[in-house]
């Protein structure tokens, strides 16, 4: 693999990493507005986002990279009051999650992408559980209307620090 290359890789697992850390964030304010079997299924994906985190922690430093820390708090897309927005909230994410592993998927090749491909799926297939609706191509309906990411080879700008295509909902906050 050429060092440019390996730097879109990179570059793509950072972005990963980045969407990860904010829907582990993202599901604790998910958890806080739902209850019964939802509560349950809020868990689960909690659990999922943890794994997909550590994960790619470790893919970043095979990589010789410096893993993308968790910022301390998140700027919700929205105010989360109740459990039709927490719904929503947890819906959001995983469709910000699936958009990311697109990104990776394309960088990528081998068993690396065959991962990124399959957390792609369990993102998109969270988000229907969420919300209900389905997209046809998940990772890419989201980009077809702003056009981030859309032709550039990697989608891995340097966006995801700033709540950018490359965030998952949520942004990035210096305030708690």
């Amino acid at each position: 693999m050429s060092d440019e290359a390996e730097a879109g890789v990179l570059r793509a697992l950072q972005a990963a990493l980045a969407a990860e850390h904010a829907a582990v964030y993202g599901y604790g304010v998910v958890g806080g507005r739902i209850g019964g079997q939802r509560l349950a299924e809020a868990r689960s994906a909690y659990d999922a986002h943890r794994a997909g985190r550590d994960a790619l922690v470790r893919e970043v430093r095979d990589l010789g990279g410096a893993p993308v820390a968790a910022s301390a708090a998140y700027a919700l897309p929205f105010a989360v009051t109740d459990t039709a927005t927490a719904l929503r909230l947890a819906a959001d994410l995983e469709e910000r999650v699936a958009d990311v592993y697109s990104d990776l998927v394309r960088a990528s090749s081998g068993e690396r992408r065959g991962s990124a491909a399959a957390a792609l799926r369990e993102a998109a297939v969270r988000a229907v559980r969420w919300s209900g609706e389905s997209v046809a191509f998940p990772g890419l309906a989201e980009r077809a209307g702003s056009g981030a990411g859309a032709g550039t080879g990697s989608g891995t700008d340097s966006g995801a620090a700033a709540g950018g295509s490359a965030s998952p909902s949520l942004s990035a906050s210096a305030t708690p």
